[in-house]
């Protein structure tokens, strides 16, 4: 039998058909005891899919009974001075931080919760 070269191989396979395509495979999966699908990469590609959103913004829905005390940390999460900072907990429901990572959402969620006020991660 003559030995093909790999531009020979390739050069069928650019002129083959789907149906023959297919069947080449079969074939080849039945002669070496082998399959065409990789397993592996589906799982590799499966993890590395992110499992929820990726971007998440803090909502102050209410300020509760201690406004000064929530003031106080949408100072230190903001970085806005003592009036913008109370105007932002009086317009509450009003996000305090927008398009942040779920970890950096929850422990300023934990923050404001500590100080009283009700919040919400969307």
């Amino acid at each position: 039998m003559a030995k093909l070269t790999h531009e020979e191989i390739l050069a069928y396979l650019e002129e083959a058909t789907i149906l023959e395509l297919n069947e080449l495979v079969k074939a080849i999966e039945e002669k070496f005891d082998v399959t065409a699908a990789a397993p592996v990469a589906v799982a590799a590609v499966a993890e590395a899919a992110p499992s929820g959103p990726t971007e998440v913004s803090v909502i102050l829905k209410d300020a509760g009974a201690s406004k000064v005390g929530v003031i106080k940390v949408v100072r230190e999460i903001t970085g806005l001075g003592l009036v913008e900072a109370k105007g932002l907990v009086d317009k509450a429901p009003s996000p305090i931080k927008e398009n942040i990572k779920p970890e950096e959402a929850e422990e300023i969620k934990k923050k404001l919760m500590d100080a009283g006020a009700s919040v919400e991660i969307k």
